[in-house]
């Protein structure tokens, strides 16, 4: 018998539009043999699923259910798509986990915990692995911009503390517009965390893990058209090129690969994950990582997973069976 599959799209973020997006990709790609699909559009307290004429069913929060023609589907897992709160953020996790309903993901709290770029630096640091220097920056806290500039020096990054796509994410070259640039991150974020510029090449690697077997995916060179890889550029086609495999020696491609699974098992991931980094005069610095990366048709990861032979229809039959599979040995 087919299990349903809820695919949960949308959010509550800067993110919706490409979590839309993630989602649609999921459904199409979705082995039809073996599930059966539902878009669940999650916006705030509004939560539905639209069927292929454009009928609304609500779903009924209190078993994550929906019924469509009298008939009351109940899901077998969940496929999280949504990039930022309240699917990257561990919200969502602790809701199925509260009803035993399984979920291609990492867990509640390693989610709340790498969703916070300042807990998840200082978690990565005390794990031996290099990380930019940054100040972290609370909503209505007294703050001097010469004294950051003191510390973090110029340029620098100012960024949400939590939040992707770069949403809000601000390159400073100048003293006169640290102000604005941290302004802007507050719209996004009670929280900002202001960075050390590395210059550098970016790279990025994917991991899944499925039925207890760690695949490594092929590392991305990502060079940005933009002063760097900002919202505009990872979207935008052709702002930005992503070269698979990445131009790197071999001992960087080792030692990216063997940083990944490290971070991988020491943060307690599950799923299809992504790391990114600055590698900087041979030193490699972890930027962040993503626990619902991207699935659009640009996004990185399924680019990765087809250099190494593995289609995206398999990876999301993949992240499922892990999913099942962790749930099955709880």
């Amino acid at each position: 018998m087919k299990k349903n599959i809820a695919i949960v799209a949308g959010g509550n973020s800067g993110e919706y539009e490409i979590s839309i997006q993630s989602g649609s990709v999921v459904e199409k790609n979705l082995d039809t043999e073996l599930y059966n699909s539902y878009i669940i559009v999650i916006k705030g307290s509004d939560w539905y699923y639209l069927d292929k004429e454009g009928n609304r069913f609500d779903v009924d929060k209190n078993e994550f259910s929906i019924i469509i023609q009298g008939e009351k589907i109940i899901f077998d897992c969940v496929f999280i798509a949504i990039h930022g709160t309240p699917g990257e953020d561990g919200k969502l996790q602790g809701y199925f986990d509260l009803l035993a309903i399984p979920y291609t993901s990492c867990d509640q709290t390693t989610c709340s915990l790498t969703f916070n770029k300042s807990f998840c630096n200082r978690i990565v640091y005390s794990l031996g692995v290099n990380t930019a220097k940054s100040i972290l920056l609370y909503k209505n806290q007294k703050y001097k911009t010469d004294g950051i500039v003191d510390e973090i020096k110029l340029p620098c990054f100012v960024k949400p503390n939590s939040g992707g796509s770069s949403v809000g994410i601000t390159k400073v070259e100048k003293m006169e517009n640290l102000q604005d640039a941290i302004k802007t991150a507050f719209k996004e974020d009670d929280e900002v965390i202001v960075e050390e510029f590395i210059d550098g090449t970016e790279i990025t690697c994917g991991i899944i893990k499925s039925k207890g077997k760690v695949y490594v995916l092929p590392i991305t060179e990502i060079v940005s058209k933009k002063e760097f890889f900002d919202y505009d550029a990872k979207y935008t086609p052709g702002m930005a090129d992503e070269i698979t495999p990445a131009r790197i020696s071999e001992k960087t491609e080792k030692e990216c690969k063997t940083t990944s699974v490290y971070l991988y098992e020491n943060l307690n991931c599950s799923g299809l994950v992504r790391f990114d980094y600055i590698l900087h005069d041979e030193l490699l610095y972890f930027l962040e990582v993503n626990t619902v990366p991207g699935l659009t048709e640009d996004s990185i990861i399924p680019r990765q997973a087809k250099v190494m032979g593995i289609s995206i229809r398999q990876l999301i039959t993949m992240a499922i069976e892990d999913a099942l599979d962790r749930k099955s040995k709880t």
